[in-house]
């Protein structure tokens, strides 16, 4: 390898490096690297930016307003509640739910379609005593297939368009991606109803089992408030339906298991443990305070109420401590209860260091949900304690405007990126979303992290590394034919999406795959395409895709549950892309 070789090699294994142990944002990631490839005179300024002048990040800016819009309507709320208000079998609820979940997001972003379905999949499982848990893994890997299907499912898709166009190629057709993404949609959603009810562990929700613990709360009874001198039975704290007072601290002595006739006094700490809608309660019980969050006065007020968010992997909560975070300032919000891997987290809300997948309880003014869902902070956010906001009367404008968004670029009215913005601007200015609404509905970290992808996928190619690794995968796995070199193309495109992020695989494969293509005498558009499919299939890990990370916390799952359906997933990715690619190429 010569100089410029070897410097792109480093600078791709630093962002590697700080991607993989969630040391660096995908934003910041990605942006780094090209802009270090530029600054050592690997690229030029013209490859390493032109990305930002690229169709894909406008377009994908686009799409999440018109998917802002039909989230603030509620569009689909109507649906959902058809499809889950019922009571059967797991396998013929798994059809119901996953049917409509993948095809709607073969058109519309599936982060707020998994977003909009959690909150519901969960209150529909304690309904009929289900496991969420058996659903939720069920339900973003239903929306990553269904992603795959058409030209504006997911951003790998859009960054694939845009990287075809500039190699010369056509844009990507709204359906041309079907013929790859259909099939292995259809075969991976017959495994996950077979095979998720035995594979998926049932770690039903507190409240719908009385076992487990949704999160454990500490009050601090108040000085000579309405339990000061009480006991506990006397109080009414001994039976609590759903919650129960775990163990006393007084002056640094805990007292656990506590007796009913146990004397409270001002100053004493309670721990209480059980299901979320009740230890809500608590915080309104008067005679007690929080005893977590000293702020948390500041923001208790009438306009005030209870929200479950998931921390994300791009989110800068991820590896601190609230206090180091800034929380309260930041969000104008208190934490006062922390959920995590199934489990509530008994420590002090001030030394715990959050991960990726934490469900952190937070008091906030009412419209925390709506000010930060559409941020990198959370992957979720929703609210307790009332159901759901009805579609409102512009909910057809919003559908009317997904209707558009997909077939006049299918009818070859539009393009892609001009239908995106008609309907963007649709939704602006027939009154669903405000101008401030849409841009805060636009995640600009993503729009980022694509304008840089096209940097890396060009320092590959101009240090001569694509050629290289193209070469040894044809050598490689040249005993198989051209159907070693797909499956070397779609491996190295999955691993990378499992390792980094799905729009910087297909950047980093998409030109070794056009070289792979013209070494094997293989046609190069449909190997590009087998790469989008490939870089989409995330099932292994929790932190491989975003609607992954979304159920994490709410699922109460482990990251080990992932394997259980992920690897019978992947392998079956693997050997239906590589059939169909290599049959077309």
């Amino acid at each position: 390898m010569d100089g410029d070789a070897v410097l792109t090699v480093a600078v791709l294994a630093v962002m590697g490096a700080g991607l993989i142990s969630n040391r660096l944002s995908p934003a910041a990631g990605l942006l780094g690297a090209v802009g270090g490839l530029f600054l050592l005179g690997v690229i030029g300024a013209d490859a390493a930016f032109s990305g930002f002048s690229n169709p894909a990040p406008i377009t994908i800016g686009a799409l999440y307003v018109v998917a802002g819009a039909v989230t603030k309507t509620n569009a689909l709320q109507p649906i959902v509640a058809r499809v889950l208000d019922r009571g059967s079998g797991n396998r013929a609820a798994l059809i119901r739910l996953l049917a409509p979940a993948s095809a709607a997001s073969a058109f519309l972003a599936n982060t707020p379609i998994v977003a909009m379905l959690v909150p519901a999949v969960r209150s529909w499982a304690e309904r009929y005593g289900r496991a969420a848990s058996r659903f939720l893994i069920p339900l973003s890997y239903a929306t990553i297939l269904g992603g795959a299907i058409t030209a504006i499912g997911t951003s790998t898709n859009l960054v694939l368009g845009g990287l075809l166009q500039s190699v010369g190629e056509d844009e990507l057709e709204m359906f041309e991606l079907a013929r790859f993404g259909l099939p292995l949609a259809g075969a991976g959603l017959v495994l996950i109803v077979v095979a998720a009810p035995w594979l998926l562990p049932d770690r039903r929700d507190p409240e719908a089992t009385g076992e487990g613990r949704s999160y454990l709360v500490s009050m601090e009874v108040v000085e000579q408030g309405a339990f000061d001198g009480q006991s506990v039975e006397a109080g009414g704290l001994r039976h609590l339906q759903g919650v129960f007072l775990v163990e006393v601290e007084r002056q640094g002595t805990v007292i656990a298991p506590v007796a009913p006739t146990f004397v409270l006094r001002g100053g004493d700490r309670l721990t209480f443990a059980g299901r979320v809608d009740l230890v809500v309660d608590l915080q309104a019980m008067a005679g007690l305070a929080s005893a977590e969050d000293p702020h948390l006065e500041a923001v208790d007020s009438d306009d005030h109420t209870f929200f479950e968010a998931v921390v994300g992997a791009a989110s800068p909560l991820s590896g601190r401590t609230l206090a180091e975070a800034g929380f309260r300032s930041r969000y104008q919000a208190a934490v006062v209860g922390i959920h995590r891997s199934g489990a509530p987290v008994e420590a002090k809300f001030g030394q715990v260091r959050l991960r990726v997948g934490d469900t952190l309880l937070v008091l906030a003014a009412d419209g925390f949900d709506q000010r930060w869902s559409n941020h990198s902070d959370f992957l979720l956010v929703s609210r307790l304690g009332g159901s759901p906001p009805r579609a409102t009367r512009r909910a057809p404008v919003a559908l009317a405007a997904v209707v558009a968004l997909v077939v006049l670029p299918a009818a070859g009215v539009l393009s892609v990126l001009e239908a995106a913005l008609i309907a963007a601007g649709a939704v602006v200015v027939g009154g669903v979303l405000t101008p401030r609404e849409a841009r805060e509905a636009v995640d600009f970290s993503v729009l980022i992290t694509i304008g840089a992808a096209f940097g890396l996928g060009a320092a590959l190619d101009e240090a001569g590394l694509a050629e290289n690794l193209a070469d040894g995968i044809v050598t490689g796995f040249d005993f198989l034919g051209d159907a070693g070199v797909v499956l070397g193309i779609v491996i190295a495109a999955m691993l990378l999406t499992e390792l980094i992020t799905n729009v910087a695989a297909v950047a980093l494969v998409f030109p070794v795959a056009l070289e792979a293509a013209a070494q094997a005498g293989l046609d190069p558009r449909t190997l590009a395409l087998g790469v989008a499919v490939a870089a989409s299939a995330s099932f292994l890990t929790p932190i491989g895709y975003q609607t992954n990370t979304m159920v994490y916390g709410p699922g109460r799952y482990r990251f080990t549950d992932y394997l259980r359906l992920g690897v019978p997933m992947s392998i079956l990715t693997l050997a239906l892309l590589t059939t169909l690619v290599a049959a077309a190429a």
